[in-house]
């Protein structure tokens, strides 16, 4: 017999195949594998901590099912032990609201208060049969498995297990029986985990979503912070230069100076205060086009900056305005700083019914490399991306370099 070669999976966790075993056994050693994993990863599994106590509905069905329970207790013929039946369907009713709270505790009680009778019925040789309201029983597997942990759900499951064959064995029922009611106890189990893996799987796409706004406000803070420095050292040289020649450039100059740290210090605190917040990270500043169309009035740059806004750009969403601004600031911060002779930096942003096109595009010097991948360049292909767009930079045809970008609406 042929065995297949060995190899070694790209994921480094998994196991090299051993030659000498047959392809057979090998994969049946894969499946236990496998499933003694899923074991102990069900074993390992947490109580959730987040379980809300009794709530106002509980007990209002509680209320209802008291009612249906004591009606039953009391005009019912064939009840057994009537004292005792009612008393335990009270115990069951009782049970419901602390479901969430203490599932274990509460199945622990129920199943074993449940199969205790039916074991002192099966020694007395007595026929007993609850009453029709302790069917309820099948909302504690399902809390169980919902809020419990893996070894509490395991031993629980096992409570229960035990209390369905004592009644089954009382009434004298087959095998077969013995499987259907094991599912009847089992399904609400199974739906019970169903849930809780669901919520677990959107909580940890709503971290991810969290983590991914931290991110952006991590760029925002390089673009915000990197965009405000350059402009006051291009106006702190300035200053300097004409300070000899002209005593009022440098007054002109600090006051730039002082208007561009005043406006990266509110920039700062808007950003570090959404950092602070846990719920939705969009800012409501430094998000909008008019931001675009400022950074051609700031001023503090060596070149002119001209702004045009084109086509259908009506009622675009915030996270899109955000991307277009932060990538025009980007754009004009990296030609302040690597630009040669630039006289002039052109930022047109054009609309359709589909996307939205930006370009940064400047007149200097053309130069292959004049850009590095930095935190900018980085900064902004991980922006376009976020969007679902795409992004081209590189040298202008005839002078300059260019940054153009498309997102989709």
């Amino acid at each position: 017999m042929k065995h297949p070669q060995p190899y070694q999976d790209n994921d480094s966790d998994s196991p090299i195949y051993d030659s000498s075993l047959p392809a057979s056994q090998y994969r049946t050693s894969r499946i236990l594998d496998r499933v003694t994993d899923w074991l102990g990863a069900f074993w390992n599994e947490p109580e959730l901590v987040n379980a809300s106590g009794p709530l106002r509905r509980d007990w209002i069905l509680v209320g209802i099912l008291l009612l249906l329970t004591l009606a039953e207790g009391i005009y019912r013929e064939n009840v057994i032990w009537r004292p005792l039946s009612i008393a335990l369907s009270i115990t069951l009713l009782l049970a419901i609201p602390w479901r969430r709270l203490l599932p274990f505790g509460m199945v622990v009680i129920v199943f074993g208060a449940t199969a205790s009778v039916h074991i002192a019925s099966l020694l007395l040789g007595v026929d007993w049969v609850g009453l029709t309201t302790d069917v309820v029983v099948v909302i504690f597997p399902y809390a169980l498995l919902r809020w419990s942990s893996g070894r509490k759900a395991a031993v629980g499951l096992s409570i229960a297990a035990l209390s369905v064959s004592t009644a089954m064995a009382q009434e004298g029922h087959s095998w077969i029986e013995y499987i259907g009611a094991s599912l009847f106890v089992l399904f609400p189990a199974a739906l019970g985990a169903s849930v809780r893996y669901r919520n677990a799987v959107q909580q940890r796409d709503k971290e991810q979503v969290r983590l991914q706004e931290r991110e952006q406000l991590a760029r925002e803070l390089h673009d915000t912070v990197a965009h405000h420095i350059s402009a006051i050292a291009i106006q702190a040289q300035a200053g300097r230069a004409m300070a000899k020649t002209d005593s009022q450039v440098p007054i002109d100059a600090l006051e730039r100076i002082e208007e561009a740290a005043s406006r990266t210090l509110i920039e700062m605190r808007l950003i570090v205060q959404a950092l602070r917040t846990e719920g939705s990270t969009q800012r409501s500043s430094g998000t909008t086009l008019a931001d675009v169309e400022r950074l051609g009035s700031d001023g503090g740059y060596p070149f002119l900056v001209n702004v045009s806004l084109e086509g259908e750009l009506v009622g675009l969403n915030s996270m899109l305005q955000s991307t277009l601004y932060r990538l025009a600031q980007e754009a004009v911060t990296n030609a302040a700083r690597h630009a040669v002779r630039a006289q002039t930096v052109a930022i047109t942003i054009f609309g359709d019914s589909r996307q939205v096109r930006i370009t940064i595009e400047d007149d200097g010097e053309v130069v292959k490399d004049r850009q590095t991948a930095g935190f900018g360049l980085r900064g902004m292909a991980e922006r376009v991306a976020l969007n679902s767009g795409s992004l081209r930079t590189g040298p202008g045809a005839i002078r300059g370099w260019i940054v153009e970008a498309t997102l989709p609406k």
